[in-house]
């Protein structure tokens, strides 16, 4: 695995094996999937095309099309920011399944690091327009199709960073927050329709995450003028090394918890992934307020990592 992708030498392909004996081979479903042009969605897609799935997988860019229908999935252009593309990407899967759409994997989704004092407001709104509304849209766009046959499944990619919050990553965090709160309330707006969602919580995952992240950065955060200027210099170091978070772990790790959102007749509610979501679930009921911030500044250290 080299963090770019999914598919390097055997190691999601021994993953898609091991998943195999574990759960039954599905009758084709259509699964919607967005942010598919690397890391976490380009392997779900590969791997649920794989398992049978009938995967349409959107990406933002015309360019990134190709590469997944030479891979022999359906692909097509999704822009999270746009009403119009999201309108036009639905109209096309709903045209394809005859009006019908088994499940909904909402992936899409970027990071933009910098000091809460220095977001301004486009900076946060554009944050919130892919990872909050843009996704907020597509799922309520989908919700009739699903009523409609009485059954579905959304799978929400959320994040560590939606249950706990780091300095220097406060864009991000809200989003993800905002993005679990949604959830919640939806999945008791759906009681007794047939539809379950549930929250993939994804700690460190070998991605493309870091490369979309210096480029937000760069758009939106002007150190000379900071406070933090001494931090930014530091971060520039980092997101531009290529050395990974501890227990960073491939895209392949969301894999097994996303088929059984997906496939289980009841789906758990929250599915942490990696060591670090599993941790900071529990201290986050277990410590006080000012005991987990001392905890996730010597984590971050001080916001430096």
């Amino acid at each position: 695995m080299n963090g770019r992708g999914c598919l390097h030498r055997s190691g999601c392909i021994g993953i898609l094996i091991n998943v195999r004996e574990a759960y039954p081979t599905v009758q084709e479903k259509s699964v919607l999937i967005t942010g598919c042009s690397s890391g976490i969605g380009r392997c779900l897609a590969l791997n649920l095309h794989a398992r049978g799935y009938r995967v349409f997988a959107s990406v933002k860019q015309e360019k990134d099309v190709e590469a997944l229908r030479a891979q022999g999935v359906s692909s097509l252009v999704l822009d999270l920011r746009s009403s119009d593309s999201i309108n036009s990407a639905v109209d096309s899967v709903l045209a394809a399944t005859n009006g019908r759409l088994d499940a909904l994997i909402n992936n899409g989704a970027y990071g933009l690091p910098g000091a809460v004092e220095d977001l301004s407001r486009e900076a946060l709104r554009l944050q919130f327009e892919t990872n909050v509304f843009g996704t907020h849209e597509l799922t309520c766009r989908v919700l009739p199709a699903m009523r409609r046959q009485k059954s579905g499944r959304i799978v929400q990619i959320s994040s560590l960073l939606g249950i706990v919050c780091l300095a220097y990553r406060g864009a991000y965090s809200a989003s993800k927050f905002a993005l679990e709160a949604l959830t919640d309330t939806l999945r008791l707006e759906l009681a007794g329709s047939g539809i379950h969602i549930a929250l993939i919580e994804p700690g460190p995952i070998a991605t493309r995450f870091r490369d979309n992240a210096y480029i937000a950065y760069k758009q939106f955060i002007n150190k000379q003028y900071s406070f933090h200027r001494d931090y930014y210099e530091k971060v520039e170091r980092r997101l531009e090394g290529s050395k990974p978070l501890p227990f960073t772990l491939p895209a392949e790790a969301v894999l097994k918890p996303v088929l059984h959102v997906l496939e289980a007749a009841r789906p758990r509610l929250r599915y942490p992934v990696t060591a670090p979501a599993h941790l900071f679930t529990w201290l986050r009921r277990l410590l006080p307020g000012r005991g987990l911030d001392k905890v996730m500044m010597k984590v971050s250290g001080g916001g430096q990592r």
